[in-house]
This record gives C-alpha cells, sequence and structure tokens, in this order.
C-alpha cells in the first residue's frame, strides 16, 4: 500500500486540476448570467451579490431562441434516427454477412473518420445547392449523416463483431433472411450499443456550430448554437445577457451528460471491444 500511495496521488492530483478546469468555465458563465451589466463591469470574477433571473428570459425571448430550440430539436431528431438506422445494419452487414470487399469498405468508413469537415466543406455545399438543400432541414439533417455516419458505423461494426457468429448462422439456418437475423436477433442485441452512439451523435450534432451555419444561413432556421451568434451580435456590450444565451444552450448537454453518463462512457469505448 505504500507503494501505491505516490503512484495514486500522480493520477490523482492532475485529474482534480482537469476536472477543476473543465468545471470553472461552467461555473465562470453561470456566475456572469446571473449579474447586471454594472456588477460585471466592476468586476467580473466576484460572485453575483442578487440572482438576476431576468438575463434568462431575456435571452430567451430577444432573439427567438425557443424557434431555434425547436430547430435544434428537430434536426438533432431526424439526424439520429437515420444514423442508428442505417449505422446499425451498415455494422451489421460489416461484421456479420461475408462478402467481397467487405473489409475494404471496413477501412474506407475507418479512413472517414479522419477527414476533417473543412476538406469536404465547398464540395458539399455544392452538391446541396444543386439539389436545392440548402436553408432545409433535409439538407441539414443529410449532412449530418454524411458527417457522423462513418463513426457510428465503426461503433456499431465493433460492437456487432463481438457477437458470435454461429448464432447468426444458427439464425439463417432456422429459415430467416438477412433482414430477419437482423431485426430479430442484431437489432435487440445491439440496443445497449445503439442508446450509446444515439447519445454520441446527439450530443455531436447538438453542439455544431459549422456544419449548421453552412446549410441554414437565413435567421428563421439556424439551429440554437448558432442562434448564439446572433445573440452576442445584439448584446456585444450586455455580457450577461449573452452568458444567459450560453447557459441555456448549454443546459441539455450538460443533463444529457449527468444522467447518461455511463452510456457515453460506453460509447466512447464501444471501438476498444476485441472482435
Amino acid at each position: 500500500m505504500s507503494r501505491l500511495g505516490p503512484i495514486r496521488w500522480l493520477v490523482a492530483v492532475p485529474m482534480v486540476l482537469l476536472a477543476l478546469a473543465t468545471i470553472y468555465p461552467l461555473l465562470f458563465t453561470a456566475n456572469v448570467a446571473m449579474k447586471t451589466r454594472r456588477e460585471y463591469i466592476l468586476d467580473r470574477f466576484s460572485l453575483a451579490s442578487t440572482l438576476q433571473w431576468d438575463n434568462l428570459s431575456t435571452a430567451w425571448n430577444s432573439v427567438g431562441m425557443g424557434r431555434y430550440f425547436l430547430n435544434s430539436v428537430i434536426v438533432v431528431a431526424c439526424a439520429v434516427a437515420l444514423l442508428l438506422l442505417i449505422g446499425s445494419m451498415a455494422g451489421f452487414a460489416l461484421a456479420q454477412v461475408r462478402f467481397r470487399g467487405s473489409s475494404a469498405l471496413a477501412l474506407v468508413c475507418l479512413a472517414a473518420l479522419f477527414i476533417p469537415f473543412q476538406v469536404i466543406m465547398v464540395p458539399l455545399a455544392r452538391i446541396m445547392a444543386g439539389g436545392g438543400l440548402i436553408d432545409t432541414y433535409p439538407g441539414l439533417i443529410l449532412a449530418y449523416v454524411a458527417q457522423f455516419l462513418p463513426f457510428t458505423v465503426f461503433l456499431m461494426t465493433s460492437y456487432y463483431r463481438a457477437v458470435p457468429t454461429e448464432l447468426v448462422d444458427a439464425a439463417r439456418i432456422d429459415g430467416n433472411t438477412l433482414y430477419g437475423v437482423y431485426r430479430r436477433i442484431m437489432l435487440p442485441m445491439g440496443a445497449p450499443a445503439l442508446l450509446s452512439v444515439g447519445i454520441l451523435d446527439a450530443l455531436f450534432c447538438w453542439n455544431d456550430v459549422l456544419i449548421s451555419l453552412l446549410m441554414m444561413p437565413s435567421a428563421d432556421h439556424r439551429t440554437l448554437m448558432v442562434g448564439i451568434t446572433s445573440l452576442r451580435g445584439q448584446y456585444s456590450a450586455d455580457i450577461p445577457t449573452f452568458a444567459a444565451g450560453v447557459l441555456i444552450a448549454g443546459l441539455p448537454v450538460l443533463v444529457t451528460y449527468l444522467f447518461l453518463q455511463r452510456q457515453i462512457a460506453d460509447g466512447v469505448t464501444a471501438g476498444s471491444t476485441k472482435g
């Protein structure tokens, strides 16, 4: 135990510092959001003397954040549904179905993970504009699917590779088609992975700014994270109101992390399973 003590401290101290560095910006934003403009100008680092809840309502109503919030919910829900459907089917096919070129296709999906969005941004915008999908819900949904599908396919493939092939063979002998095996066996078995990957995909889509800004240029179709930028322009001198808007936009993500942190951790480590 005496030998393990210093080692534990060497691990614990950096982790505590990292946790504080992560939590501090959130606490600072929440404190600023509760201040008056005068308090912030006099001392931005002091604690708020009184809680200014009006800042939250001002941020919510001034730039139509309710509409932006609804836009984000619609786009994220549809994109995640498509990602899970296509990703689970592709993961099952790459992991359990034997066909020529499956290994090469799996490598292509893995390689797509390393392509930054900035590389495909201009071609994607031209394709979407040619199809009349700019400034539409389907356009942004398809852009999210195209961007995050390789990640979803990779994790679902890793998960399904851990399923014994004998189970699939037995189901085929019983007369199930490939679709029957997927629907009756693989889809229920993959529910934990689907939940974890779905949470991660939802967080990715919710926090996105660049893709949404590219695909939804008009004010009426902005997502919540992009709508925060208009709040910054309108209240450039009123930092507490802007901080209140940032706090509102970040609350869904914070709540998701607090209540589903185990599933998120499982999703992050799903790709490390040994098939």
